[in-house]
């Protein structure tokens, strides 16, 4: 879908570098090289959706995707601070999955330096959005590699660096799950039975990492959530 929510800047300098804030909510894009194919079968969006929550699930609970052939779409809320420097202080150092923070009191790596005292200043709110959009960018490297090596084919997949913008009020929150969920209408597909998104998966009772209560509780109840999906308001958007 490529119309627009209200509010969303058009400065691209804006999308692509807004500091990543703890407990903050994001809608995180992107788009395939000239608008290129990012997935070519079934198998390339299975293994995309593994690579994200290997990668991406310790630092942030999803609201909202959708994965399209050309782009994709996240709806995201970054874990609290304490949540991210647990889980960053517990992983080996040897790993490659996770950005190296070796000292997050004393700091050392990827220009973190005092984490402890410097977060709630502006050096430290950068030190933190370094650690989770350089986690981001392992995820999104980490499939590209993977798809060039299966597809035979060199170069970028993806534009970078991925974009970002903070999602700033409940009117916008709601509106972008509702934005995200109907994308397949734009390949003619039904949205309600498009398989990869998480519109079923918030609906159905199976086991999930999506913040399924909380989602129906922004539509107060399971019957607004499909009755809002079935009738959007009319979008005021651009990406």
């Amino acid at each position: 879908m490529t119309k627009v929510i209200k509010g969303y800047l058009k400065n691209k300098m804006n999308i692509r570098n807004e500091i990543l804030v703890p407990e903050a909510y994001y809608h995180i894009y992107n788009r395939g090289i000239n608008s290129d194919k990012i997935f070519s079968s079934e198998e390339n969006y299975l293994f995309f959706l593994s690579k994200f929550a290997t990668y991406l699930n310790p630092i942030c609970d999803v609201f909202a995707y959708c994965l399209m052939p050309n782009h994709f779409h996240f709806l995201i809320r970054i874990k609290s601070e304490d949540e991210i420097r647990n889980f960053f202080k517990a992983q080996n150092p040897k790993t490659k999955t996770f950005v190296k923070v070796q000292n997050f009191d004393k700091g050392i790596t990827d220009k973190i330096q005092n984490f402890d005292k410097l977060n709630n200043h502006e050096k430290g709110l950068h030190s933190f959005d370094s650690i989770v959009s350089k986690q981001i960018g392992k995820f999104i490297s980490s499939y590209s590699q993977a798809y060039n090596k299966v597809s035979n084919r060199h170069g970028s997949l993806l534009e970078s660096p991925f974009k970002r913008k903070r999602i700033d009020s409940d009117e916008y929150l709601r509106n972008l799950i509702l934005y995200i969920h109907l994308n397949p209408t734009d390949l003619k597909q039904n949205f309600e039975v498009y398989k990869f998104s998480s519109y079923k998966s918030i609906l159905s009772n199976s086991k999930t990492k999506l913040k399924r209560e909380e989602i129906i509780n922004i539509f107060d109840d399971v019957e607004n959530f499909i009755y809002s999906h079935r009738h959007p308001p009319k979008f005021d958007f651009s990406f």
